[in-house]
């Protein structure tokens, strides 16, 4: 017998309540914020930049493991954090940069909330280890969940403030997951630093990952903007840019000042790169890069995405920077007439430079007497040079042997332990005497030789080529300057001294021979009259500067030198570009380096060496002549003016009299004197002094060293003429350690 289940009556449906509102507990609402706060990696390593800026660094130091998730380490050498504030340092809204609400209107620091750092504590492990200006020792003390896990406990520590932050989103499961790709995070840091970079140059940046030898941004202080931009993004950003500038002092309209860079036709690349500073702050602005878009779209061809650098300037006031988080963005007052202002600036600058376009050269095929760079992969692959190496198979290098240094990294190694010191006024110098690290071959050398003297003296530099010398300047790694003329290399395991004014003589000697008759000119703003630069050079020489009879023979001989020079003009000026007029006025010279110019100092002499020391009779010694005194006069001599760092701050002192009524003085244990003298800096022409010796250091760095591995063939001599002088081997160094 089947018994069918009946179906149960459907019951009445329940209303439901309404779900009930609860408080959150306060660690769930500081997590919450934190992960508004600290979205990725990369926002908490902006947070402590702009921290270290807050705190006047001038340098700042970024490692970073896994892309930011197990550690960023970020050092700076600012003001430090006071011991008192310790405690509640990662507290929430706890500041030193406003008091009130209205302090908003007119913040000029980059922090103002004082959220960063707590909320770091409440998604990661924070260590912080300080030490203020008077201290003793630092102060080291970790935080979880905005408060000290422990007392600040006394430590070792170097000026500033050192924050670690570990296992970010430990506790983050779901963000964590979307975060693994350690790659790309570490790709949005170097990014991020290299913005900063290129604005505040005043200050040195570096950023590398834990443990690397080698940092993947690195810049020291400068004052040239293109400078800083250049060892960032590359010379060929660098080469492509055009400055623009827009102001607006209308209060009806808008009140802005903009000043930056922009990529010319000639540029070309796959996306937008924009940077752009509002007040010091790095922000993103929608509205600005699409106008920006829209006018390279419009104005050059292809639609080529641009580079793009601009620092604005408002008034605080005008500036709302409390609208965001992560204070990415801001917003404007009369944001709509700036955008439009800019935009017009930008355009008119484009249209302006796309009359003419620039194209790279076509590579040329190496030479014997001089060679070409190497393309970036084969740059690459010599990175490790090793002449001793003998086979494909890679063997373990002892200790002792290991090269720790790159012959292509273009910084110097003394400079990461010395204070930068910007280059006053580097910026407007004439841009005949600014110098630039891109070296450049123009020609092959063996189509300039079209005389036979000329072949011959290349023969002859190619054939007595130093072999050993030739292989310590091609992988030598600059390190710095020792004195006013020895300069510090490294090759392999071995350090040297290089006499930079030999090196630079024979450098320019060989390459006058090499560009012989195809050289590109310098015009002098001024052209020099030939009788006064060499009455001028023999007074230098003068030992009696009082006799007149020596004025009479002085007239002399630069009456005779300056007809000799005049009669010999089309032959200076068709082959070496040293043009003198009919007037016996000096008015071309050559361009023997690329983006080099010599000291005009030197000029009185060089002409005097022409007249005086050139065998004019024979072809060759006449072109070798002509050469060596070019070389000579183009070389890298320590400035006249003695260097103003050391005993040489002695020159620029002058005696000052003072009479005994002056600021109250009391002169009575003088003696009785009513005067007294003291001296006083003269600093005009101690900041002319600072600049050429800056400006000296700087070239022999980025300019002349590159060169030197282009170009020198290094002679026997400077083997035994004190040139390059071996002052320490790493081998040696080892057995001396282990017999200690």
């Amino acid at each position: 017998m089947e018994i069918e289940e009946s179906e149960a009556p459907p019951s009445p449906r329940q209303p439901k309540e309404p779900p009930k509102i609860r408080r959150l507990d306060v660690s769930v609402v500081n997590r919450i914020a934190a992960g508004e706060v600290i979205q990725r990696p990369v926002s908490a390593v902006k947070e402590l930049i702009e921290n270290s800026l807050d705190a006047r660094s001038t340098a700042i130091n970024v490692a970073v493991k896994d892309g930011g998730l197990k550690l960023i380490q970020v050092s700076d050498d600012g003001h430090g954090i006071r011991y008192e504030d310790l405690p509640i340092l990662c507290e929430r809204h706890t500041t030193s940069k406003l008091s009130t609400f209205e302090d908003l209107q007119t913040v000029k620091s980059m922090g103002f909330r004082g959220e960063a750092l707590a909320s770091m504590t409440y998604v990661a492990h924070v260590t912080v280890t300080t030490i203020t200006e008077g201290q003793l020792h630092g102060y080291r003390v970790s935080y979880r969940d905005g408060v000290m896990e422990h007392e600040p406990k006394a430590c070792a520590a170097v000026k500033g403030t050192q924050i670690m932050v570990e296992n970010l989103f430990y506790n983050m499961v779901a963000r964590r997951k979307t975060l693994q790709n350690s790659a790309d995070d570490y790709s949005k840091i170097v990014d991020l630093l290299s913005r900063f970079a290129i604005h505040h140059i005043g200050l040195s940046f570096s950023c590398r990952k834990h443990g690397a030898a080698r940092a993947d941004v690195h810049t020291i202080a400068t004052s040239s903007r293109l400078d800083a931009i250049k060892s960032v993004y590359g010379v060929s950003v660098a080469h492509n840019l055009l400055k623009v500038e827009a102001r607006d002092d209308d209060p009806s309209s808008s009140i802005f000042e903009m000043n930056g860079f922009i990529s010319n036709a000639s540029y070309s690349a796959k996306k937008t790169t924009m940077v752009l500073f509002i007040n010091d702050r790095l922000v993103e602005c929608t509205a600005l890069k699409r106008a920006m878009e829209v006018v390279y779209a419009a104005t050059l061809p292809k639609a080529s995405k641009p580079f793009i650098y601009m620092a604005i300037t408002l008034p605080p006031e005008h500036v709302d920077v409390n609208i965001h988080p992560t204070k990415r963005e801001v917003s404007l007052l009369s944001q709509e007439v700036i955008i439009g202002n800019i935009q017009s600036v930008v355009e008119s600058k484009l249209r302006n430079s796309n009359e003419a376009r620039t194209f790279q050269e076509q590579t040329i095929e190496p030479s014997a007497s001089c060679p070409i760079i190497a393309s970036p992969t084969v740059a690459k692959k010599d990175r490790h040079y090793n002449p001793s190496s003998s086979g494909p198979k890679s063997q373990k290098v002892p200790v002792q042997k290991m090269v720790r240094t790159d012959s292509l990294d273009p910084a110097g190694r003394l400079h990461a332990y010395l204070q930068a010191k910007p280059l006053t006024n580097l910026e407007n110098t004439n841009s005949l005497t600014a110098v630039r690290s891109s070296i450049r071959q123009r020609r092959n050398p063996k189509e300039t030789a079209d005389l036979t003297s000329i072949q011959e003296l290349l023969n002859e530099i190619d054939s007595k080529c130093h072999s050993g010398l030739l292989d310590i300047i091609r992988h030598c790694t600059y390190v710095g300057m020792a004195d006013d003329v020895y300069a510090l290399v490294q090759h392999n395991t071995n350090l040297y001294l290089a006499n930079v004014v030999n090196l630079s003589k024979e450098l320019m000697y060989q390459q006058v021979l090499r560009r012989f008759a195809h050289f590109n000119g310098i015009k002098l703003s001024d052209p020099a009259p030939l009788p006064e630069l060499i009455t001028l050079a023999l007074k230098e020489e003068d030992l009696d500067p009082e006799c007149s009879e020596n004025d009479d023979l002085g007239k002399k001989i630069a009456e005779l030198n300056t007809n000799l020079l005049k009669q010999k003009a089309e032959l200076l000026d068709e082959y070496f570009c040293v043009h003198v007029d009919e007037d016996g006025n000096l008015c071309w010279l050559p361009v023997i380096l690329d983006q080099y110019t010599p000291d005009m100092d030197r000029l009185p002499e060089f002409v005097l060496c022409l007249g005086n020391d050139v065998d004019w009779e024979d072809e060759k010694n006449c072109l070798q002549g002509i050469s060596a005194a070019l070389g000579n006069f183009y070389a890298v001599h320590p400035p006249l003016l003695p260097n103003p760092s050391g005993d040489g701050l002695q020159f620029y002192k002058r005696s000052k009299h003072l009479s005994a009524s002056d600021d109250g003085i009391d002169f009575s244990d003088n003696g009785g004197n009513d005067n007294k003298m003291e001296d006083e800096i003269d600093h005009e022409l101690l900041s002319e002094a600072q600049m050429a010796w800056s400006q000296r250091e700087w070239s022999i760095q980025h300019v002349l060293f590159p060169s030197l591995r282009l170009f020198l063939k290094p002679p026997p001599s400077m083997a035994t003429n004190g040139t390059f002088v071996q002052v320490a081997s790493l081998e040696k160094l080892y057995k001396i350690f282990e017999r200690c």
